[in-house]
């Protein structure tokens, strides 16, 4: 196993980390952005299954989060604004009249420290930023790694950790575009997931839950007994169709399975599965991705790639129902999503 580093831009580092099997993980000391993940195929072809810019830069510019680590607050809060013990917090509206994904100039655009290391079965970076109190609005230093290690058995783990000196919203993810079918092949219509998750959260016309948590099953959103995300894209249903053909929804995890989600492409025989502590994930299918973008691979193109932003709710600031994502002083916010790709 191994980790090479190299300079790009003239003030970034690239950071490969490999193992004996052939898999690879490159990635950006900028928003801690995952760039290419090099797996095999059925029949050991090694190709990149996540979208990432051909031309470094275009990161600086990128409206679409390819890669990045997302934060402080993950998803978007609705009216740009929440409020902590009668305190109100407005926030930058980057997202309609909405504040989306920590904000313009967030955890997806900051140069994070970096320190490697080296174990038996494992290798792997830890990024490390303190957010100052007040910065981007929001309340409390807020000091926050995130580690990424690839081991030996093609397990690709995120580990996400923040303690606070005053009370704040957290909720972080990572925000990859998977297309199993390697360097962009096809598309993800003919991807087939498996969620383990019967319950949804509602959207309105602006993309912002309503607060209703909507029942999945026999509907479009139950995934439990595997379904290709087609179903959803060509669906004429009411919540299929408001986020513009496709999924942008919320679905809460019932933690009954050893996996929450596992997707499987047939042609390359690349299977993914993933497992986390977090309540839930996005579930987002690249129907707003813009067409013509130069990605490694080839050019971008809607349903390109889907992203399992497994997080909680930023609706909770609003919604008291769902499981909150204040982190109070003193504590510690632990989470880790898990990512092992097979064939078959």
């Amino acid at each position: 196993m191994d980790i090479k580093v190299q300079t790009v831009n003239n003030k970034w580092k690239l950071f490969s980390l490999l193992n004996d099997k052939g898999m690879e993980v490159q990635f950006l000391n900028y928003g801690g952005i995952i760039t290419k993940i090099l797996v095999p195929d059925k029949n050991s072809n090694i190709a990149n299954i996540v979208l990432g810019y051909s031309d470094y830069k275009d990161y600086e510019s990128d409206q679409n989060f390819f890669g990045a680590i997302i934060g402080p607050v993950a998803g978007r809060i609705e009216g740009a604004k929440f409020s902590l013990n009668e305190e109100k917090f407005n926030l930058e509206k980057n997202d309609g009249n909405h504040h989306l994904h920590g904000g313009t100039d967030s955890f997806h655009h900051i140069v994070w420290k970096t320190e490697s290391f080296k174990k038996d079965h494992s290798v792997g970076v830890t990024l490390s930023y303190l957010r100052k109190d007040g910065e981007n609005v929001y309340p409390g230093n807020l000091d926050v790694s995130v580690t990424y290690t690839l081991t030996n058995n093609n397990q690709f783990i995120i580990d996400y950790w923040a303690t606070t000196d005053k009370k704040t919203p957290v909720t972080l993810t990572n925000h990859s575009y998977f297309n199993l079918s390697g360097n962009l092949d096809s598309t993800i219509h003919n991807h087939r997931l498996i969620i383990d998750s019967c319950k949804f959260l509602e959207l309105d016309k602006e993309l912002i839950p309503t607060g209703e948590i909507k029942d999945a099953i026999n509907t479009n959103f139950d995934f439990r007994k595997g379904k290709k995300i087609s179903d959803g894209i060509t669906s004429q249903t009411g919540q299929n169709r408001i986020v513009g053909n496709g999924y942008d929804h919320y679905v809460i995890f019932d933690h009954d399975k050893k996996e929450n989600v596992v997707v499987r492409e047939e042609i390359s025989g690349r299977i993914l599965k993933i497992k986390t502590n977090q309540p839930g994930m996005v579930l987002y299918t690249g129907q707003n991705l813009v067409e013509g973008l130069e990605l490694s691979g080839g050019t971008s193109k809607k349903y390109s790639g889907v992203c399992f932003e497994t997080q909680s709710s930023a609706a909770s600031l609003h919604h008291r129902e769902l499981p909150s994502i204040i982190l109070e002083a003193g504590e510690t916010y632990e989470k880790q999503t898990l990512f092992s790709f097979d064939v078959e």
